[in-house]
């Protein structure tokens, strides 16, 4: 995979971050499980490409 889709992912996952920690901050439950959801998809990213990057070798 490219170092572009490898710096999206690593993105998606900060934003998620920080969506789940202004959750916390502001009590919100519905912003905390969203940004819990985009680190998640995020992770599900980086390990296709960590895949991809296993069989392209």
């Amino acid at each position: 995979m490219g170092i572009g889709d490898k710096a999206k992912h690593a993105a998606e996952d900060a934003i998620g971050n920080a969506k789940e920690g202004l959750g916390k901050a502001t009590n919100n439950d519905d912003l905390k499980h969203e940004g819990q959801a985009d680190q998640a998809k995020a992770n599900v990213k980086k390990v296709g490409d960590d895949i991809k990057d296993a069989f392209d070798k």
